[in-house]
Formats: C-alpha cells, structure tokens, sequence
C-alpha cells in the first residue's frame, strides 16, 4: 500500500460523512427498482409476471460485463480529482433522468412494448449507476490503512444507506399514492427520487475531496481479467459469494413486500410500515454491531447477524396466520440481523483488496469492487425475478392501475415461499461460503507486512 497517499491520521468526522453521503443515493437506486419495479409492471402495466420478472432481470446482468470495466477504467485514471471522483460525477449527472424514464412508459404501448421501454430504461440506469457506483464502494480501501477504521468508515455508510433507503423506500409508495397512483403516481416519485439521488451522489464527489487517494494505475479492466485477480485472492472469493447469496435473499424479500401486504395481510397500505421495520433498525442498532464486531470480530458477527436474519424470515411463513403486530416484530428482527449484514462484507472488501495490493503491488481496487458490485447488482436483480417466477408458477393474476383480483390459495403460498422460504434458504447458503474466509486482523497484518503469503 506504499503507493496510497496518507494523512497519518484519522480521516476525521467530515470526511466520514462526506463519503457516507454517496449511499443515500446508492440505497435510494437499489431500494425503489427493487421494492416497486415488479409490483409497476404487474398491477400498473398489466405486464405478466414471467415476462415482468425477465423484464428486471436481463438489465442487470449486464452489470456483470459493465462493472469490471468501469472499475478498470478508474483504476487507470490519475486526475488532480483522483480516480475515483471524476466516475462518480459522470454517474450522478447521468443517472436521474434515466431513473425517471424508467418509471415514465407511454400510455399507447402494449403490455410488451412497456415491458420493453421499462427495461432499456433499466438497462441505462443500472449502467450509470455502475459509473458511480464501483469507484465509490473502491474509495475505502485507499482512504486508510487501519483495519478498524475501515468498519467506522462503513458503519457511517449503513447509517446513510438506512436513511437512504427509508426516505426513498418508505416515502416512495407514499408519493405513488399522493401522484393519484397509477401511472401519475409512479413518475411523481420518480422525479423526486432522481432529485434525492442527484443530491446524495453530488455530496459523495464534493465530500471526499480531502481524502487520499491511490496514485499508482492499475491495468486494464474486463470480466475476464477481474475473475483472474479475484480467482488469486483465496478470501475474495468466499466473502463474495456469501455477500451476492445474501443480496439475492434481501432483494427477494423487498420485491415480496408489496405483495405480502396486499394479498396477505390484505393491507395494502402496509408496505411502507414493513419496508421501515426492516431497514430503520439500523440506525440504532450500528453502534452495538460496530462494537459487537470490534469484540467477536468481523466474520463472527457476521454470521450472527446472516442467522438473525434468516430465522425472522423463516418465522415470517406463519404470517398469513400472524396478528399484524406479529409480523412487524419478525420484520424489525430480520432488520435487525440485516443492518449487520451490509456493515461486516463491505467492512471485510477493503481488507481483501488490501491484500491484493500488498502481494501484487498493483492497484486492483477497482476491478475487485466492478465484480463485487457486478454480484451485487445480478442479485438484485435476479431476487425480483425469482420471485417473479414463483408467483408466475403459483398462477398469481396480475391486473392494471386500479384493479384488484382476489388470488387464489396457491398463489398467496407463493407470495409466503417468496417472502420468507427462499431468503431464509438463501441465507443458510451463503454461510456455508463463508466458512473458507479467515482474514483476521493479525493475518491481515502480516499479509500487508510480507510475512505469509496468501493462502486459504
């Protein structure tokens, strides 16, 4: 890491919040398309479920050949900027109109045309977001060397990305139903969500102007070369397969909610107070996480925290059954376990790419982050498409803005197997890819130091 440039002190609480600042936007982007895009082509544009379920799929996974070559790109740029931030800018200057016209189908197109329009609206979206996206989550692995600040850089991140997600999660079904609902409703909160996200990306690119920098470039990026450089990091590997089994669970569960409100608890107002029971937990939670890792250490509290995570949810196929109150206090427990589930994997990257870096002497921040952000985004989309897929397969109805059918029994077990079966199995899974990582912070130390060599 002799090629980073450090202050030789703590980055301080302005640069901590600078930073943390980019995931209100990056929580707002993964949030909405997750939580709403299916739920819009199913019950607004009368899209059926299979093909809606392609139609938020197939977008995304071309992340997995565009990340690595944005990583690549800005581990080759050196600008007085640094980077990272000149990626960023162009990623928050591209992304909000693209993130309304998704949102903004015209009325004249069928059912498949709309599917079409909403797609390539996703597929521009998901590619700007990318630009400031890889170098952003790239940023901490060179903005210190020590190991534990790497987890107070994050844990100021999760708090943004919690406050992120609940204005923009919370508060977007709210402005669907102020725009009238329908098609109104949904561009009412796609401008204003593109607005929120302008805001949070511009503070990221502005606030991280004191922090160091790597000045040494890095080589070329691509799918390919990103999977040699992740195939020769032995903690890489596990810690992000674990992260992208765990996307895919989260992203199942938020594409669920609309669904389990509406056709099981039969409250179809109940989606913001579900959505905030698993996400705002995190706001008081990160603290006893942040100290919780600090005592057991980060792979420790990793686990209890995927466990949490996945006994709430397995809990939550009683909730046809379950007062309301019931479901909420297994939803708050599985917000519980999911806060510390996005603090411990990004405060474990950066040690992985330190690693990296000390063992090879060439800057790869970059291409690690494109291919774990790559995993990052494939789940999130292939989450609303298994879901959509199951409701498909159970014969759920979909209907147009102002419709509502009543759905048969096979279809409400779908909506219950997607909302908590397939996020609980999930989650068991991605532990057992977690069991290979073993990067403690004295293996760490020595890695860095060249006194081992990197081996499982």
């Amino acid at each position: 890491m002799s090629d980073v440039v450090r202050t030789g002190r703590s980055l301080g609480v302005a640069t901590y919040l600078g930073y943390a600042s980019g995931s209100l936007a990056t929580g707002a982007f993964s949030t909405v398309p997750g939580l709403l895009l299916l739920y819009y082509l199913t019950d607004t544009l009368g899209v059926p479920a299979g093909l809606a379920g392609v139609t938020v799929l197939v977008p995304k996974f071309w992340d997995v050949f565009w990340n690595p070559v944005v990583g690549g790109w800005s581990d080759r740029t050196n600008t007085r900027w640094g980077g990272r931030r000149p990626w960023m800018l162009a990623g928050a200057l591209l992304l909000p109109a693209l993130f309304v016209a998704m949102f903004a189908a015209p009325a004249a197109l069928t059912a498949a045309g709309a599917a079409a329009w909403t797609g390539l609206a996703f597929l521009g979206s998901a590619a700007a977001y990318a630009l400031f996206q890889v170098p952003y989550v790239s940023m901490p692995a060179e903005m210190t060397e020590d190991y534990h600040e790497r987890t107070t850089i994050i844990a100021y991140r999760i708090v943004a990305l919690t406050l992120g997600i609940l204005m923009a999660g919370a508060v977007a079904p709210l402005l669907v139903a102020e725009g009238g609902g329908g098609r109104s409703g949904y561009l009412l909160m796609a401008v204003a969500v593109a607005a929120f996200l302008l805001a949070g990306m511009l503070g990221a690119v502005l606030g991280t102007g004191r922090a160091p920098t790597a000045t040494k470039p890095g080589g070329a990026g691509s799918l390919l070369a990103a999977l040699r450089v992740a195939r020769g990091n032995p903690w890489f590997l596990p810690l992000w397969g674990c992260f992208v089994v765990q996307a895919l669970a989260s992203a199942a569960t938020l594409a669920s909610i609309p669904y389990f409100a509406t056709y099981i608890l039969d409250r179809p107002g109940a989606t913001t107070p579900l959505f905030a029971c698993l996400v705002a937990p995190a706001i008081l939670v990160m603290p006893l996480w942040t100290w919780f890792g600090r005592r057991a250490g980060k792979k420790r509290a990793y686990v209890v925290a995927s466990l949490c995570y996945a006994a709430a949810s397995a809990g939550l196929l009683a909730g046809g059954v379950l007062p309301f109150a019931g479901a909420l206090a297994l939803v708050v427990a599985a917000g519980v376990g999911y806060s510390g589930m996005q603090v411990f994997p990004l405060a474990m990257l950066p040690d992985t790419i330190a690693a990296d870096e000390a063992r090879s002497g060439v800057r790869r921040a970059g291409l690690l982050t494109g291919i774990w952000t790559a995993g990052e985004t494939g789940a999130f989309a292939l989450g609303p498409s298994l879901v959509g897929a199951v409701l498909g397969a159970a014969g759920f109805v979909s209907t147009e803005a102002g419709t509502r059918v009543v759905q048969s029994p096979a279809a409400q077990t779908g909506i219950l197997l997607s909302f908590s079966v397939l996020p609980a199995a999930a989650m068991l899974l991605s532990l057992l890819l977690l069991r290979r990582y073993n990067l403690s912070e004295a293996r760490l130390a020595a890695v860095v130091g060249g006194r081992e060599e990197a081996r499982p």
